[in-house]
C-alpha cells in the first residue's frame, strides 16, 4: 500500500488498556492559563519511567468552562486508577495550586470510579480550608497568597487506550521532521487524544528489556541508524533516521482514527516509509492494523 510516494508497511501498532482522568484548569487569562498547563503536563511522556503521561486535549473557551474564565481540558493516563490516585493530585498541588489564578475541576463528573483530588490536597490549607457543596459535587477552597485555590474534591476514572502509534522513516531530518509535525498537527482537533511525548514525538523509541538487568526498556536499535550492519535493522536501506508518533486515547475507536489521520498527514516528500511498533501482540489488548485503518470502506 502506498499513500502518494510513501509505502505503508502491512503491520499493525500495539497499544495497551490503560486508565484516564481528565482535568478542567481555568485561569484569569491565556497567560497563566499556559502556564499551568505547561507545568502540570511536564515529565510525562511514557509511564516506563514517568507517574503519568499527560497531554493537553483541547483549549476551551470561556463559555465552555465551570466558571466563565479560559480553561484547557487536560487528560492523564496510568496503567491503574489506583496510579493516577497516586499521581494525579500530586500534579495539581505542585503545578496547578501553585499557578496564580487557577482553579480545577472534573471533566469526567459521571464517571462511577472515581479518586481523591481536593480531598487530598486540602491538608495544604492547614486548617483554613473550607468545604462547599453545588449540587451533588464538592469543591475545597484552599486559602493560597493570592486569595484562595478552589479545586474539586473528587475525579472521575474511565478505561482508555495508551501506546498508539506511528513510525515514519525520512532521507533526510528536516524532511522528517516536517512529516512528525504535519501528522501531530493532523491531531490537534482531536477531542479524546493526547500525544505525550516532546512537540508529540519520540525520538527515543523503545524495546521490551535490556541487557542490563533491571532495566525494562532500552533503545528500539532496530530503528537506529547508527547501528545498521550491527543488529536487524528495521530501517530502509534509504532512510536516515525515524521518529515515532505516540497516541493515547479515550477508546479504540478514537485511537484508530487518530493512526490513521496522522499517517495520511505524515506521507509525503522524503518520508519513504510508514510503520508502526509492536510486541508482536503478545502484551497490548488493542492491535491497529494501518492497511485496514487506511483502506476505503465500500
Amino acid at each position: 500500500m502506498k499513500i502518494g510516494e510513501t509505502r505503508v508497511e502491512d503491520t499493525f501498532a500495539e497499544a495497551f488498556d490503560m486508565s484516564y482522568a481528565r482535568l478542567l484548569i481555568t485561569a484569569d487569562d491565556e497567560h497563566w492559563l499556559q502556564a499551568a498547563v505547561q507545568e502540570v503536563t511536564g515529565y510525562s511522556s511514557s509511564v516506563i519511567a514517568c507517574d503519568a503521561e499527560v497531554g493537553l486535549e483541547e483549549w476551551l473557551a470561556a463559555d465552555k468552562t465551570p466558571d466563565g474564565r479560559p480553561g484547557a481540558a487536560i487528560l492523564l493516563f496510568g496503567f491503574s486508577a489506583r496510579s493516577l490516585a497516586a499521581s494525579v493530585p500530586t500534579r495539581v498541588g505542585q503545578c496547578v495550586m501553585t499557578c496564580p489564578t487557577t482553579a480545577v475541576f472534573d471533566g469526567l463528573p459521571d464517571a462511577s470510579e472515581r479518586i481523591q483530588l481536593g480531598k487530598q490536597i486540602r491538608f495544604f490549607g492547614d486548617g483554613y480550608q473550607k468545604s462547599k457543596l453545588i449540587g451533588e459535587r464538592r469543591y475545597w477552597r484552599i486559602p493560597v497568597m493570592d486569595g484562595e485555590f478552589l479545586v474539586e474534591e473528587s475525579l472521575g476514572v474511565e478505561a482508555g487506550v495508551g501506546g498508539g502509534n506511528l513510525i515514519l522513516q525520512a532521507t533526510e531530518r528536516a524532511a522528517g521532521l516536517a512529516a512528525a509535525r504535519r501528522g501531530v498537527a493532523a491531531l490537534a482537533d482531536m477531542a479524546g487524544l493526547i500525544t505525550p511525548f516532546p512537540g508529540g514525538i519520540a525520538r527515543s523509541g523503545s524495546k521490551v528489556g535490556s541487557r542490563y538487568r533491571g532495566l525494562p526498556a532500552s533503545t528500539a536499535d532496530a530503528y537506529c541508524p547508527t547501528l545498521k550492519g550491527r543488529v536487524e535493522s528495521q530501517l530502509d536501506e534509504k532512510a536516515q533516521l525515524a521518529y515515532e508518533i505516540v497516541i493515547d486515547g479515550v477508546s479504540p475507536d478514537l485511537v484508530g482514527q487518530g493512526i490513521a489521520r496522522a499517517a495520511e498527514a505524515v506521507a509525503g516528500e522524503g518520508v519513504i516509509v510508514i510503520g508502526a511498533g509492536n510486541y508482536g501482540g503478545t502484551l497490548g489488548a488493542h492491535q491497529f492494523h494501518l492497511h485496514q485503518l487506511l483502506s476505503p470502506v465500500d
